[in-house]
């Protein structure tokens, strides 16, 4: 590889890295996304400058690539804010399983020659690869609700997790000493089924947490083959990937108050979120856009609790608009952000920041904890489990333990929810049973609009 190649490689390296310290903060996040996407274009482009004499496939490649390009393209102009999740686990499975192939196709130019801690990597390449690419596809079809989002297990399945782990160990050991196709091939179906056993029994809110580890799963495989390849690019970009997503995975796992290992397999001994749940028929107090706009409207102090239900009626525009309102008339109003609203971090910050709500008015919740004992209403627009007191006071819960929005301090309540089925967790919410709390059934966007116009009206 000419010096030059190799520099270009290493500039292109250090952009990714300043890509992800730019998308670490809202004001700097466009221009990191901006230098991180011309990087990867930079350093796709290279090789065909520097190989272009021993390049075999071009048409190939480049018709792979106008694939690739337009499917993203289209894939990212059309998605909708509620289904980045599972956009995340698509992109994310598919660079899982490019990384298993590749690692494959290498096989066929090794041989007893290669040195042992190549092959090693080539085979933790193809499973855990593998394992990506089948895990994320089971995490897309649950968050779009293709199969059940509640734990699928079956009698024997820790004995065929533990089987698979062992047999892809030995396989991985076979790999080493005879490097062929074919033991790979067997390894990479291996790495295939575990992929579905590591991901079937998560349920509920859980699935986006495993997202975040298949992520820091995908990002290792594409580091070890960065490494076999002797590729600098793929090397840091792949551990950038790597340590974000273990990161990721750890703050979440914190954030819900559990383990990995019990978000992972927690529903072998009955302790993961079920997913769907069913309507709760007990009686609750609710009320009309006219008596809400009372409460508001009247307030001093008011925190918004928004959640997955708000990204999924596309009511921020109107939500802020009524938050002006509310501030115009003397209110001191801020929004109120678990660190897994929604379905992801920072889905909420999102969210919000498209309906031009300033940086400012988002509050994160060690912040803002404290001051709802001092909150005349809190409104919660679409969000369920990370106000559920189950958190707190029910030890069988499966969110029990997880760290909320005391949203059940606050002098008064309301809530806003399309009927009362649970919430991603699969479990009831008590606090909407509490005689401070006010609910007003509807669309999110419907009924804010009636709101904020009955608001208006005061």
């Amino acid at each position: 590889m000419p010096t030059w190649v190799q520099l270009v490689y290493l500039a292109c390296a250090v952009c990714f890295i300043l890509a992800l310290k730019g998308l670490s903060g809202p004001k700097t996040a466009r221009s990191g996304n901006i230098l991180g996407a011309i990087a990867a274009v930079v350093a796709c482009v290279v090789p065909f400058i520097y190989l272009r004499d021993d390049l075999k496939h071009i048409p190939l490649i480049l018709v792979a690539i106008a694939i690739g390009t337009v499917g993203g393209v289209l894939g990212a102009q059309k998605v909708q804010m509620t289904q980045m999740p599972q956009m995340v686990a698509l992109f994310n499975g598919v660079g899982g399983g490019a990384a298993a192939l590749v690692a494959l196709l290498e096989l066929e130019h090794m041989g007893s020659s290669t040195p042992w801690f190549d092959l090693a990597a080539t085979a933790f390449t193809i499973v855990v690869g593998s394992v990506s690419f089948s895990g994320s596809m089971v995490t897309f079809a649950k968050l779009q609700e293709l199969i059940t989002g509640r734990p699928i297990v079956f009698p024997g399945l820790p004995i065929a997790f533990g089987g698979g782990l062992i047999a892809s160990l030995v396989l991985s050991v076979l790999l080493v000493n005879d490097p062929t196709v074919l033991v790979g091939v067997v390894l990479a179906l291996l790495g295939l089924g575990l992929g579905l056993l590591l991901v079937l029994p998560v349920g509920g809110a859980d699935v986006p947490i495993v997202i975040s580890l298949l992520n820091a799963f995908t990002g290792l495989t594409v580091a070890a083959g960065g490494y076999v390849l002797a590729n600098t690019v793929l090397l840091v970009a792949g551990t950038l990937v790597g340590a974000s997503g273990t990161f990721l995975t750890l703050l979440m796992a914190s954030a819900m108050g559990r383990s990995v290992a019990n978000i992972l397999f927690g529903a072998l001994k009955g302790g993961s979120t079920l997913g769907a749940g069913e309507a709760s028929d007990r009686p609750v107090k609710s009320a009309g856009p006219e008596d809400v706009a009372i409460l508001l409207g009247y307030a001093d102090r008011v925190i918004i609790v928004p959640g997955y239900g708000l990204a999924v009626a596309q009511a921020q525009h109107t939500l802020r608009e009524l938050v002006d309102v509310l501030i115009d008339r003397g209110a001191k109003v801020d929004y109120a952000i678990h660190p897994v609203a929604g379905r992801m971090p920072g889905h909420m910050n999102v969210l919000l920041a498209e309906a031009q709500v300033p940086y400012e008015q988002l509050i994160e919740m060690d912040e803002i904890n404290g001051d709802f004992k001092h909150t005349d209403v809190v409104l919660v627009v679409g969000a369920n489990d990370v106000v559920n007191p189950a958190a707190k006071t029910s030890p069988g819960a499966p969110i029990y333990g997880m760290p909320i929005l005391n949203a059940d301090e606050a002098q008064q309540i309301v809530f806003m929810k399309r009927s009362m089925r649970p919430g991603f967790a699969g479990i009831e919410n008590e606090l909407l049973f509490d005689p401070k709390t006010t609910l007003l059934f509807g669309d999110a966007k419907d009924s804010l609009g009636k709101l904020l116009a009955a608001v208006k009206s005061l």
